[in-house]
């Protein structure tokens, strides 16, 4: 790779950089970059600027937004008495493009886990039981992963939240559609199990 110029060595170093990009993918993106006209470059070195000078978090659910508050916070046609609880922008994202929810959100902005090191004071909790007393929040749907840390961290939440008079509610997990039952994992069939409800 050393025969290309300095400067296509160094977009490919920067893109390789990039979460899943791999040195022959950022080649493949460097080169691409070289071919196409001048505007589209420029337009994604602006866009990428552009991002971060206007990009920040939510004042009230710290999702991405580039006012003071999202456009979820924002929305008056949202259920403002519901918040579900996410560990992620990313999950929160995926919830939405579900079409499964129509209330708010707070992203903690991870999990706990003090093998890491992370406790509650490293997440946005603190700022949530802020918003359940301020908001009039009557349920808090806890939609964390259901890895160990997840549900680790949904537990915690859980037995804090039970202290309020806030209904908490966990997100269902299970088979998935046109799953084959003799495939499913043993953890995803137990929660499968325990979140079945009458039809």
């Amino acid at each position: 790779m050393n025969h290309y110029p300095k400067s296509v060595l160094d977009l490919i170093e920067n893109l390789s950089k990039l979460p899943g990009v791999g040195k022959k993918t950022a080649e493949r993106l460097s080169m691409h970059i070289l071919r196409a006209p001048r505007s589209e470059a420029e337009k994604l070195a602006s866009s990428i600027i552009t991002l971060k000078n206007n990009m920040r978090l939510c004042g009230k659910c710290f999702a991405l937004s580039e006012g003071e508050l999202c456009s979820i916070c924002s929305n008056p046609g949202r259920e403002s008495s519901i918040i579900c609880v996410v560990e992620r922008i990313a999950d929160m994202v995926a919830i939405e493009k579900s079409g499964g929810f129509k209330g708010l959100y707070h992203v903690l902005q991870g999990v706990l886990s003090p093998m890491d090191g992370i406790g509650p004071n490293d997440l946005r909790i603190r700022e949530l039981f802020t918003r359940i007393k301020s908001e009039h929040i009557r349920e808090v749907v806890v939609a964390t992963s259901t890895n160990v840390e997840g549900e680790a961290t949904a537990s915690y939440l859980t037995k804090k939240l039970k202290e309020t008079n806030i209904t908490v509610t966990r997100i269902a997990s299970g088979v998935p559609m046109g799953g084959d039952l003799k495939y499913v994992d043993q953890v995803t069939l137990k929660m499968a199990m325990e979140a079945r409800f009458e039809k």
